[in-house]
C-alpha cells in the first residue's frame, strides 16, 4: 500500500493528512477556500486519495497554513513512495486553462529542488495570496525530496495561472510515481 499519515501539530498549525498515491476519498478543509480548490484540483488530477484538515492561524494570514500543508503533503509523499521502487520516476506534463498554459516537469530523485517561474497580474485569488504558490510547491518538493520545475508560460488571469500550475505538477507527479514491475528504482546508482 502506497500511503501515508502525517499529523503536524505547531503553535501556528494543526495538520492532520492521509495520501494515497493509488486514490481514493478527497476531503479538503484548511479554512483557505481558494486553497481547498487548489488541493482538490491536484489530488483529483492527480489521482490521489487526500484526506486533508488544516487549523492554521488564519488571523496573521494564510502563510504558515499554505505552507505546512506543502511541509506535510511532502512527507507524505516521501513516506508513501519508500525506497522509490518500481516508479517511473519522471513526469512532464502541460496544462492550459483558458488563456492561461503552464508546464510541470518531476523528478522523484531523492534530489530536493524547485525551479518556478511565474507571474501573477492580480495578487489575490479570494482569500489567497497568489505568492503563496511558490511557497507550497517549494514546501512539497523539499520535504518529498523531488526535483520540481514549474512555468507559467502565459496567462491573465491569476486564477487560471495558480490553477494551471497546480493541476501541472499533479499530473506531472501522477506520471513520475507511477508503478512498472522492474522492482527496482530508475536509478545507474541501483539506489535513489
Amino acid at each position: 500500500m502506497r500511503e501515508a499519515f502525517i499529523e503536524r501539530r505547531t503553535k501556528e498549525t494543526d495538520i492532520r493528512l492521509t495520501l494515497d498515491l493509488d486514490g481514493g476519498e478527497v476531503s479538503v478543509d484548511t479554512g483557505v477556500g481558494f486553497f481547498d480548490h487548489m488541493l482538490n484540483s491536484f489530488a483529483t488530477h492527480g489521482g490521489f486519495g487526500l484526506k486533508l484538515s488544516v487549523k492554521g492561524d488564519l488571523q496573521v494570514d494564510e502563510h504558515h497554513t499554505v505552507e505546512d500543508t506543502g511541509i506535510v503533503l511532502g512527507q507524505a509523499f516521501a513516506e508513501a513512495l519508500g525506497d522509490k521502487s518500481s516508479i517511473d520516476r519522471f513526469g512532464s506534463f502541460y496544462v492550459p486553462m483558458d488563456e492561461a498554459l503552464a508546464f510541470a516537469a518531476v523528478d522523484v530523485s531523492g534530489r530536493p529542488f524547485l525551479v518556478f517561474d511565474a507571474a501573477f497580474p492580480q495578487e489575490r485569488c479570494g482569500g489567497y495570496d497568489c505568492a503563496m504558490t511558490v511557497e507550497f510547491m517549494r514546501a512539497l518538493a523539499f520535504n518529498a525530496g523531488i526535483t520540481l520545475h514549474l512555468k507559467a508560460l502565459y496567462g491573465d488571469n491569476s486564477h487560471h495561472i495558480t490553477e494551471a500550475l497546480y493541476k501541472a505538477a499533479a499530473h506531472a507527479l501522477r506520471l513520475a510515481v507511477r508503478r512498472n514491475d522492474s522492482g527496482k528504482p530508475l536509478s545507474t546508482k541501483g539506489v535513489l
